[in-house]
């Protein structure tokens, strides 16, 4: 079965087109702005193509008027006669040689404007990915993965769009409008007047009908984009919808969503089809008008017949140039709507960040103090208390162990010192330092965590243990994975370490998943490691395995474990156990398991072969 992984990390690397790159913090909230911002790298780029485009778009225009000057002197030298041709020719030649320009600034119009549009698409990607990296915990806790990857894509590709929408007809069909009311009105006050009561009608109606529309369609994008969530979401837990016969409830599901995204996606979409045929009508009546009065103005002399073929072929471009920037505008207001829409979803403010003058961390010791923290989580109107001027401090290179029954706080303080919230108040310090005014990525490559569900990417089981330390090599990578009781299996998979592990490491047992988590975690090598649950999916033998993996591991450092299975704590320094965010007992185990309290309460169930729910 082929495998879906596309490219090598050679391939990768050979790569050769290279993008520029913007201010993430700079990124503006509406699409147009946001075009000219991703642009702005390659402005002598832009700058190029628009003027190729104008000059493209100018000669076009000018062609019927070129057109007519051959009819006139061709019919004055028959007139004449046929001896003097001498301006024939040349308003023939002039006729080539328009045409051939023309269509010489359109091809360099064309090679620039793909040349922008891909620079500027890599640009602007990259900046939203770059900002979207940057938020919260909760922020990605509570939105659908699938969802904002979709939103990323709708503001790179549709802003692209945008861009080439304006460039190749917007912008040109506006000049042409132009062009055509000035040589119309050189021809007869009159029949420019027409051409321009048919621009005054077509573009404020065109404009009307945007807004109108734009509503609906930033509605169908979001109801485009939950239905993508929901289905990467039931893709992504496929395994539980079988396990527990949810098919047809998902199917079901799956159904009101497409429902929802069709009722919005008509009513956005039958808006744009009045639209085109209200310029369509207004295109027919007005060349009725104009080629009856074209008609009557010849059959009088006051226009000749170059006047007359010039005014129809006016027509006939302004009429597809009518009709079609009905369409255009079909797609520019759905293209701006899939922008604005992701904009606002990806460019809300970041919860947290790094304070002005953050410098990176550097620890020496590893001592880690809560200094009267006090932590609340804030989910719309419902607001949570975790902590109330919490005190806790873990002396360097101390290893100490957190318990207690579900909700006490365990795994809220390991998330605030790894900073995905910020504190309500108070200070987390490392080493004496205030974690808030350290930059987050310095503080995180301090601190190793093996977490209860381990985070696998689906990529080689190499490159998910290197994650740790990229710049290891693979016999590091390798020495790690022994240690952590890994290597074995690894190598017993028909390609090794080189064998992909599937969505979220699906292809791999819950133990060798932790396994390879464990061993990017010895990778690493940072002085402070968390444990989460860290031997919760292994069985007994591997447990026992690894238990001297993880007594080397911890060797040296300050650890953190947070365990439901009090076993894997004996032999800690310290066993903290919280109670709705206090510290309800702190000692060791041999000391706590003799006195009455909530830790001898909970080793007696489990010694009774029972696991607190947790």
């Amino acid at each position: 079965m082929a495998e879906d992984h596309a490219f090598t990390e050679e391939d990768l690397k050979r790569a050769k087109y290279r993008f520029e790159k913007v201010d993430s913090n700079q990124i503006p909230r509406n699409p147009w702005a946001f075009v000219v911002f991703a642009s702005k790298p390659y402005w002598w780029l832009a700058a190029g193509t628009i003027l190729v485009s104008v000059l493209g778009q100018t000669l076009s225009s000018f062609l019927p008027y070129v057109f007519k000057q051959v009819i006139d002197t061709a019919t004055t030298a028959v007139n004449a006669g046929m001896h003097n041709l001498d301006d024939v020719w040349f308003w023939g030649i002039v006729f080539v040689v328009t045409a051939a320009v023309m269509h010489l600034m359109w091809r360099l119009s064309g090679f620039g404007g793909v040349k922008w549009a891909i620079a500027m698409h890599a640009t602007g990607n990259y900046a939203v990915f770059e900002y979207l990296s940057k938020h919260s915990h909760s922020y990605f806790s509570n939105r659908f993965a699938g969802a904002l990857a979709t939103k990323i894509a709708h503001v790179s590709d549709h802003s692209a769009e945008l861009m080439m929408t304006w460039l190749w007809t917007a912008m040109p069909g506006l000049l042409g409008f132009i062009i055509t009311v000035i040589l119309a009105s050189i021809t007869n006050i009159w029949l420019g007047a027409l051409f321009l009561l048919l621009v005054l009608l077509v573009v404020p109606i065109n404009i009307y009908m945007v807004k109108y529309r734009k509503p609906h369609v930033v509605a169908y994008s979001d109801a485009k984009a939950a239905t993508t969530g929901r289905l990467v979401d039931t893709v992504t837990n496929i395994f539980a919808v079988q396990h527990f016969a949810r098919r047809n409830t998902e199917l079901q599901a799956f159904e009101e969503y497409l429902s929802l995204r069709g009722e919005k996606d008509i009513r956005q979409t039958l808006i744009g089809e009045w639209l085109v045929t209200i310029n369509a009508t207004l295109a027919l009546i007005f060349q009725t008008i104009i080629i009856l009065t074209t008609l009557w103005l010849w059959s009088r002399g006051m226009v000749t017949l170059g006047d007359f073929v010039m005014i129809l072929t006016l027509l006939l471009q302004l009429d597809e140039t009518v009709t079609f920037i009905g369409h255009t505008m079909n797609r520019f207001v759905k293209s701006y709507g899939q922008v604005q829409e992701g904009l606002d979803t990806i460019l809300v403010e970041h919860e947290v960040v790094d304070a002005p003058e953050a410098a990176p961390l550097k620890v020496r010791d590893g001592m880690i103090e809560f200094d009267r923290v006090s932590f609340k989580y804030n989910d719309e109107d419902v607001s949570t208390k975790v902590f109330d001027k919490f005190e806790l401090c873990i002396p360097p290179h101390q290893k100490v162990g957190l318990v207690g029954e579900s909700g006490a706080g365990k795994s809220t303080l390991v998330s605030l010192l790894l900073r995905q919230h910020d504190l309500t108040s108070g200070r987390i310090k490392i080493d004496g330092h205030d974690i808030s005014q350290v930059t987050q990525e310095s503080l995180r490559e301090h601190i190793a965590v093996v977490p209860q569900e381990p985070m696998l990417f689906h990529r080689s089981i190499m490159e998910n243990i290197r994650y740790g330390r990229l710049e290891a090599t693979d016999k590091e990578v390798m020495e790690a994975a022994k240690m952590a009781q890994a290597h074995d299996f690894i190598t017993a998979t028909p390609k090794g370490y080189d064998t992909l592990v599937g969505e979220r490491g699906v292809k791999l047992s819950g133990g060798q998943r932790q396994r390879v988590a464990i061993a990017r975690a010895i990778l690493k090598n940072a002085p402070i490691l968390v444990l989460d649950e860290a031997t919760s999916a292994l069985d007994s033998e591997s447990e026992v395995l690894i238990q001297k993996a993880l007594h080397e591991l911890m060797e040296g450092k300050t650890v953190i474990a947070v365990a439901h299975r009090l076993s894997t704590l004996r032999e800690m320094d310290r066993i903290i156990v919280m109670d709705k965010g206090v510290v309800a007992q702190d000692g060791a185990h041999d000391e706590l398991v003799k006195e009455e309290g909530i830790y001898k309460r909970l080793w007696s169930h489990q010694a009774g072969g029972f696991l607190q729910d947790e």
